[in-house]
């Protein structure tokens, strides 16, 4: 002890007379997210359910706002105008495949202490780790892509600031986040949680006002065969793989581990796994009622009549249009629709820097700075955006279609991260006493090979559709 003060010391005087800066790209050995990892207190067992759960309350707000991004509205919303309540099975199907999920990723980053990136890595090596990390970074930026194309579009609906200088102005949320890295990480849960609680509010408003049809909503949730049918089954893809994202299942692994859980007590481990599926399930729940909303809005107002609500600026229109949206259209309505588009995007923004993070340091041992993270990935992903606004001269439909075409990378990269989570969670020498029972491990590998079908399916009808149009 006395040898490791004197070092300090010494090291604090060095330190004095010659500042020194940290270098920008370091090497990561360490823990998961390590500047966050640990931080926050966890009380003891006996405090009671409603305070533990407080405590454990947040990761699962972060993980949620991956389910209810702008790359989940068109789909939503279109699915409802087109098919009116039919898919809201799917929608259903699809949360609770998210829940278990996300439920085995925050038990792999409890247990094992490591995000679903480091694990994978242990086990793949060096070099297929990197041919891992690339594909996961495309996925990222693709997911980058969706948040540019969002925020850009709220600008442009609230404020009329043009499509490629909205793209431009998004690099500046750089600025938001370098403030949300100083305030500390329960802060930035509450935040999330907040833009979050205005996404609901303003929806339950807007549906409440549609009076949808409520038998036929809660009939929607049980699954018909005309779902089997082409264009519903394009569709209710087209949901699937707008709800199921991958780089979710990088996140929770890792900010889960934010808790001071002392894994040597196996009483705490327990109770830390209940407590983070309580909260994982409950915001995947909210989740799941934004993207009912989402559905029940195109059904209630538009089904019948909602060709070409393809775009947010055609519902933003139509929302404000009596002959689309009846009685209830107002400029309200569409003004309170491109806020919401606006919290969402710039949620995404905090879950995918933190993400992104997350995939470099687990794959291939490198660590930036967030910010410095931030602006790498943003930049490089208004790249397309910007050249995709000029060529078209800044026409959203041709943003809209780079945003579908954007979601090939992560229906590619979804089976590269549900199979190694499925593999870890379901082996004892891993996971110990926490290994998924032989019921979920049976459950989970079908949910993989359905997945992975339908991902390869939605990638062949899209790219498909790309030759035709050319």
């Amino acid at each position: 002890m006395t040898m490791t003060n004197e070092m300090g010391k010494i090291d604090g005087a060095t330190m004095a007379s010659t500042p020194r800066r940290r270098p920008l790209v370091t090497t990561a050995n360490g823990r998961s997210l390590e500047e966050i990892n640990s931080t926050i207190r966890v009380p003891s067992r006996s405090v009671g359910f409603w305070k533990s759960l407080a405590t454990f309350s947040g990761p699962g707000a972060l993980v949620a706002v991956g389910y209810m991004d702008p790359g989940n509205w068109i789909t939503s919303i279109g699915g409802g105008a087109q098919f009116g309540y039919l898919l809201m099975s799917v929608i259903l199907i699809s949360s609770v495949i998210a829940m278990m999920l996300q439920y085995m990723c925050a038990k792999l980053g409890i247990v094992t202490g490591l995000d679903l990136a480091q694990a994978t890595r242990m086990h793949v090596g060096r070099k297929l780790g990197f041919a891992l990390w690339i594909c996961t970074e495309l996925a990222v930026m693709a997911t980058d892509v969706a948040e540019v194309i969002g925020g850009a579009i709220a600008l442009n609906l609230l404020f009329g600031i043009p499509l490629t200088m909205g793209v431009t102005l998004t690099v500046l949320d750089v600025l938001l986040l370098l403030l949300l890295t100083k305030i500390g990480f329960r802060k930035i849960e509450a935040i999330v949680a907040s833009l979050i609680g205005i996404i609901v509010v303003v929806f339950v408003y807007e549906v409440a006002i549609a009076k949808p049809d409520m038998g036929a909503m809660f009939a929607g949730f049980l699954p018909s065969p005309d779902i089997l049918k082409p264009s519903q089954l394009t569709m209710a893809l087209g949901i699937v793989g707008a709800t199921v994202m991958p780089h979710n299942l990088y996140l929770h692994s890792s900010i889960v581990q934010t808790r001071d859980v002392d894994r040597d007590d196996e009483a705490q481990v327990d109770h830390a796994v209940r407590f983070a599926a309580w909260d994982s399930n409950i915001q995947l729940s909210v989740a799941f009622v934004v993207n009912c909303l989402l559905l029940v809005l195109g059904a209630a107002m538009f089904f019948g009549h909602g060709d070409g609500l393809d775009t947010f600026t055609s519902l933003y229109n139509a929302l404000g249009d009596s002959s689309l949206a009846g009685p209830v259209a107002s400029a309200a309505l569409s003004t309170l629709f491109a806020v919401a588009l606006l919290a969402s995007s710039q949620n995404s923004t905090i879950t995918g820097t933190l993400t992104g993070q997350i995939v470099m340091e687990g794959f291939i041992r490198m660590h930036i700075p967030l910010w410095l993270r931030r602006l790498v990935t943003r930049v490089i992903s208004i790249i397309p955006v910007l050249i995709c606004a000029i060529v078209f001269g800044g026409k959203e439909s041709a943003l809209d279609s780079l945003l579908v075409y954007s979601q090939v990378f992560l229906c590619v990269a979804l089976p590269i991260s549900m199979v190694p989570l499925v593999w870890l969670t379901s082996s004892k020498k891993v996971m110990g006493k926490h290994a998924n029972p032989l019921w979920l491990v049976i459950v989970a590998w079908i949910v993989v090979v359905v997945l992975t079908a339908l991902n390869i399916q939605l990638i062949v009808q899209t790219v498909g559709a790309l030759f035709t149009a050319l």
